[in-house]
């Protein structure tokens, strides 16, 4: 696909990867439709004469706005091309201190929002027998680490969605990749971030709460580039081998590794007993 016919649309635009994105593609004269649930997010954005954005107010939460930016996005451009889900925040705390409520409020943005996205915008990708959707999920929906089981959850529930949805539009032309950052220089650690309330002192000195503070403290300071992340976003779409998977960044790259060498370890140790549970094997477990 040519980048620069390409349309673009980016949710939760008004900072981090998002609004690194949304410049980026405004400097290469890419269309993009720039959504935020705030407009004034864009207020200093120097594009009061540049055809090539559109500023749409969207709640990804809300069927009805989300209905309506597609609209208003396909009334401008005539197609979307692009599809980048980048919309949601994160949520820490213990499984046992965590509160539902706030749980659930959490996946209606990073999961329901996104799902809702895509069930938005596939019947016009599906009509032009093309398409890419970038789902921001986070080396999180790969692994888990202590304090944020609830994210992590929601981030896998995203990546398992996008593995279907993949296979499920192939024939169309269309083409799914989960974007999997680790720690970036977004508001991700910082006003992205919501705390389960910390009512349970057995937590305390556990890694629970050590990783949650060192999370929190490392905000504003971490190695990766969201700048950077936006070049390689573009240059996803612009290839012919596009990846189901994007491991984003070095941190999140030698985590995987490690993740999936655990993996191997497990199924390799346990494999005797995996692979004798059909019909006929019964003499191996006397």
């Amino acid at each position: 696909m040519n980048n620069t016919n390409n349309v673009w649309f980016v949710t939760g635009g008004s900072t981090g990867f998002g609004r690194k994105l949304i410049e980026e593609l405004l400097s290469k004269n890419i269309p993009v439709v720039a959504t935020s649930r705030n407009l004034s997010a864009f207020d200093d954005l120097n594009i009061s004469d540049n055809k090539n954005i559109l500023k749409v107010q969207l709640d990804v939460t809300d069927k009805k706005s989300v209905n309506s930016a597609v609209k208003v996005a396909l009334s401008r451009f005539n197609k979307i091309d692009v599809l980048v889900n980048n919309a949601g925040y994160g949520y820490s705390g213990s499984v046992e201190e965590s509160e539902e409520s706030a749980v659930r409020q959490m996946f209606e943005t990073n999961f329901w929002g996104a799902s809702t996205m895509i069930r938005a915008i596939l019947p016009t990708m599906r009509k032009n027998r093309k398409g890419n959707i970038l789902n921001i999920t986070s080396i999180g929906g790969m692994l888990s680490v202590p304090a944020y089981g609830y994210y992590n959850a929601s981030k896998h529930a995203l990546e398992g969605l996008s593995k279907a949805l993949a296979l499920e539009v192939e024939p169309f032309g269309i083409k799914i990749t989960n974007i999997e950052p680790g720690p970036f220089r977004t508001d991700w650690a910082g006003r992205s971030q919501f705390s389960a309330n910390h009512s349970i002192v057995e937590y305390d000195n556990t890694p629970a709460r050590e990783y949650e503070i060192a999370s929190q403290k490392s905000s504003g300071m971490q190695d990766g580039s969201p700048e950077l992340a936006a070049k390689a976003f573009i240059k996803l779409i612009d290839s012919d081998n596009q990846p189901m998977h994007f491991i984003t960044g070095k941190n999140a790259y030698n985590r995987e590794l490690v993740e999936i060498k655990n993996i191997q370890d497990d199924m390799f140790k346990w494999s005797a007993e995996s692979q004798h549970l059909d019909y006929g094997d019964e003499l191996y477990w006397l």
